[in-house]
């Protein structure tokens, strides 16, 4: 089986790699077959964000700039992008771009091994924001660095160069001749042969063929996880199917009824969807991994991965979300919850792709929270999620909607408790009630991140934060302590 040519634009060139395997990475083809040092390995696997690198995407007539981990994003997913890594940025007779500037004047790095990450991160930060005359605040700079851990230097220098950095004369992209370089690949890719090992179909249609044409095929969108598979599990796969240039998975679309997401949209597209009708989601969103894997993974990988403690699951559980799977055959829908029959396992047929998350949007006496509970407050993973949905109308809840996660082998939905809570008067001995229902539906396991009995009432405390949440919803106290997932 042959392997497809990898295109992509570097340096103001188009270059043109051939025989580079499915599984192959970005950083490993940065580093050993380019021999370019300037991009770092250090976790591998998407987690320190020395690796961090920015893909320029062609969106009409612009190009979106976003931060991605070149550690476990596979070399070919880049086909017919633009790169930067931290050797791109100053000028060729040496001049520094203004993020290396703002390090420098700032005093942002001592080793210097996370340095290359970091100013990565502010590139995406500096083409997306700053040159769009869009301010620099402290908070949106915390957001844009949540994926890039420092080991020395500390973060108030680092931070305080992202506000330095909108401040110096500014430094612009050629995009007129990149977006002519795209297409000019776009054009070269037509018409290529398809039987590759690494197949990325254009159109729905096409996808679906390829699937029931090779159900063998690993599936792959942002590969946040199954970049890990490969790094750390050393898994090897002879054919690769990547759904993320199907253009009708990327779409958003919202009627008065749902939001419907396409799979393949990224999670920050995606969360920024929901957003718009629910913003209280937003703090909840932001400590979701770091913004490099927020802009390289997607929805749809993420509910399909079936991690029981993958954060959007229990969200959409509790939101009544349902999803859309795909095949030849026809197409079918399903409730969220009912999409998993174990850990890590669900209802798709060896030919179905998973399409689009059908969201239903606010009703009148919608009251919603989520909650992240995790020994780091950003970049980490959840010992327990909890997504409550409820609809109060004349002080009775109405209907009630609760997503579990990191408390059984899948995400849940907490049925009990609902019960106990539908139809009963929001007031304490309801919520109390409540409170002991959802301690006692579920069996958690005690592990590196939190034993059983941590679990179990962490979920009863985080229920009654949202009581205390609904009666005082100014309160900035306990909005803040919602953020940190600190039981009261």
């Amino acid at each position: 089986m042959t392997h497809p040519l990898l295109q992509f634009i570097w340096r103001g060139e188009i270059v043109t790699l051939p025989h580079i395997a499915p599984t192959r990475t970005l950083l490993q083809v940065l580093r050993e077959d380019l021999g370019h040092h300037a991009t770092k390995e250090g976790c591998n696997e998407g987690d320190c964000g020395a690796c961090t690198v920015v893909l320029g995407e062609r969106q009409g007539e612009r190009i979106r700039y976003q931060a991605v981990n070149s550690c476990i994003r596979l070399a070919h997913s880049i086909h017919g992008m633009a790169l930067w890594t931290a050797g791109d940025l100053a000028t060729p007779d040496g001049t520094p771009h203004p993020v290396q500037q703002a390090l420098h004047q700032c005093h942002g790095s001592q080793c210097g091994f996370c340095a290359p990450g970091f100013a990565m991160s502010l590139f995406g930060m500096y083409q997306n924001q700053v040159l769009h005359d869009q301010p620099v605040t402290r908070a949106n700079a915390q957001e844009a660095l949540s994926g890039n851990l420092c080991r020395c230097t500390g973060y108030r220098p680092i931070l305080d160069a992202a506000q330095q950095m909108a401040q110096l004369p500014k430094v612009q992209v050629d995009e007129s001749k990149l977006l002519q370089q795209l297409e000019h690949v776009a054009q070269c890719s037509q018409g290529l042969e398809a039987d590759f090992s690494y197949e990325k179909p254009a159109t729905l249609n096409d996808l679906l063929a390829a699937r029931a044409a090779t159900p063998q095929a690993q599936i792959v969108a942002g590969c946040t996880d199954v970049g890990l598979w490969i790094n750390k599990a050393h898994m090897d796969f002879a054919q690769v199917l990547d759904v993320t240039g199907v253009a009708e998975l990327r779409t958003v679309e919202a009627s008065d009824s749902h939001t419907v997401l396409g799979a393949a949209v990224t999670l920050t597209d995606a969360f920024a969807a929901l957003e718009q009708d629910r913003p209280q989601l937003h703090p909840f969103f932001s400590r979701f991994a770091g913004l490099p894997v927020r802009n390289s993974g997607t929805l749809g990988g993420n509910i399909a991965n079936g991690s029981p403690i993958g954060d959007s699951m229990p969200l959409l559980i509790a939101l009544r979300a349902s999803v859309v799977l795909m095949s030849v055959r026809g197409a079918r829908e399903l409730p969220m919850e009912a999409f998993y029959t174990g850990y890590r396992k669900n209802v798709m047929a060896a030919d179905e792709v998973l399409a689009f998350i059908r969201v239903p949007r606010p009703q009148p006496g919608e009251q919603l929270r989520a909650y992240k509970v995790s020994k780091r407050l950003e970049d980490d993973i959840s010992a327990v999620c909890l997504a409550i949905h409820l609809q109060i109308l004349d002080g009775k809840v109405t209907q009630a909607s609760i997503g579990v996660g990191g408390v059984a082998a899948t995400p849940v939905r907490a049925v009990a408790t609902e019960a106990a809570l539908n139809g009963q008067p929001w007031a304490p001995a309801s919520v109390k009630q409540a409170m002991e229902t959802l301690r006692g539906e579920f069996r958690p396991i005690s592990d590196m991140r939190a034993s059983a009995a941590y679990r179990l009432e962490v979920l009863g405390n985080l229920l009654e934060r949202f009581w205390q949440e609904t009666q005082h919803p100014d309160e900035p106290t306990l909005q803040t302590l919602s953020l940190a997932g600190v039981a009261p």
